[in-house]
């Protein structure tokens, strides 16, 4: 049997054979013939829908509006990560800041930076490196002071006991904790120094090689090879065993940053001082700074990847958005140099301990031509970064 297509109820296809072949001239009648009137012409042929084209205004707002959303996102987001990092670092509130005014004003904005070892071995917060960033916003140049840890602290009101600067910070430490610590110092060195020293920063070693390796390492330009050991009795005996940094662009991850920053029994005399390794700290902070950038978006993912290499590592009385604005500053245009026989002159303390005094040193408290040395040259403009390392 054939088969037929059944449409039920109806005698007539649900379609016009004669306006599909006539391309839309239709020769049946219209729903409205087919009640008995016929049909007053062709029917028109359907128009398919116009499309409606987006316009490039229209396109542009909306990526706008989407880039918007993900700034304004991502801000709340790292605002959020910035406030928890605040509050485990810094006394401190967030937000808050100390420095926009300052570092927008006239007069030098001195900033101490202080690094210890840490730990639980003796001497753990004995300042290993002492440093005074002193800005000046109307040049917007940074001058690094590096401060010998055997310079004699002694006749200073704030610090009673005497003692060498580095254990000053020691001395804060166990009277109250870290926050104590850097606010001593801050009080012992504008004294010592005669510069207003308000904020400081203090790190342990372990912060300082997680702070280079979250950055991916840092590379440094270094002057002259040398070997190193960490024992006096084996460089004592002519064997540097614990490795060599060649001259030339060296790569360094956090380890290798730590070792060659506070390398001081070396294979090369001149490498084996306190001057030498201040030196050698300024040239890995401006390297870090260098991975940080000019700011900006750019600098958002290594800005968080130190803050989880810093908290619980780094101390400070400056609020995040400070330190934010402080990054920008790290890398020096000069440094003073705290020389001996030019500022300071060595000798020993009543039970033999290797001491640093100003070489005008008549006694306690006698910091009048250190005070002096410095506001001199500082007064002196800073005419090249290459007065720096």
């Amino acid at each position: 049997m054939k088969r037929q297509a059944q449409f039920a109820g109806r005698s007539d296809p649900p379609y016009d054979r004669e306006l599909i072949r006539s391309g839309g001239a239709s020769g049946g009648r219209s729903r409205r013939g087919e009640r008995g009137q016929r049909s007053r012409g062709p029917a028109r042929q359907a128009r398919p829908p116009r499309r409606r084209r987006r316009s490039f205004l229209g396109t542009l707002r909306t990526v706008l509006i989407v880039a918007l959303l993900v700034i304004v996102v991502g801000t709340v987001l790292v605002g959020l990560r910035a406030a928890t990092f605040n509050a485990s670092v810094s006394t401190a509130g967030f937000p808050s800041t100390a420095l926009l005014g300052p570092l927008n004003g006239e007069d030098r904005v001195n900033v101490l930076m202080v690094g210890y070892g840490g730990g639980t071995h003796p001497g753990a917060y004995l300042a290993d490196s002492v440093q005074v960033l002193s800005i000046d916003p109307a040049t917007d140049t940074t001058t690094t002071i590096p401060v010998p840890r055997d310079l004699w602290v002694e006749g200073i009101a704030s610090f009673s006991q005497n003692g060498k600067l580095n254990e000053v910070f020691a001395a804060g430490q166990q009277a109250t904790d870290l926050d104590g610590a850097g606010a001593l110092m801050a009080e012992v060195l504008s004294e010592i120094t005669g510069l207003r020293i308000e904020s400081w920063i203090s790190i342990d070693f372990e912060g300082f090689r997680e702070m280079v390796d979250a950055v991916g390492g840092v590379t440094v330009d270094n002057p002259v090879a040398f070997s190193w050991t960490g024992n006096q009795e084996v460089h004592e005996a002519g064997n540097w065993d614990r490795g060599t940094f060649d001259a030339g662009e060296i790569e360094l991850d956090g380890e290798e940053a730590l070792m060659y920053s506070r390398a001081r029994y070396t294979s090369v005399v001149s490498e084996s001082t306190d001057y030498a390794r201040s030196v050698r700290q300024a040239r890995v902070i401006g390297a870090l700074r260098s991975k940080l950038g000019e700011g900006g978006i750019f600098s958002i993912l290594p800005g968080l990847q130190l803050m989880d290499a810093l908290e619980g590592r780094v101390r400070t009385n400056l609020s995040v958005i400070d330190l934010f604005l402080l990054s920008g500053h790290l890398s020096a245009d000069r440094r003073i140099e705290l020389e001996e026989d030019v500022v300071l002159t060595a000798t020993t303390n009543t039970i033999g301990q290797y001491i640093l005094v100003p070489v005008d040193w008549v006694g306690p408290g006698s910091y009048g031509g250190l005070r002096s040395y410095l506001e001199r040259e500082l007064a002196q403009p800073s005419t090249s970064p290459t007065d720096a390392p």
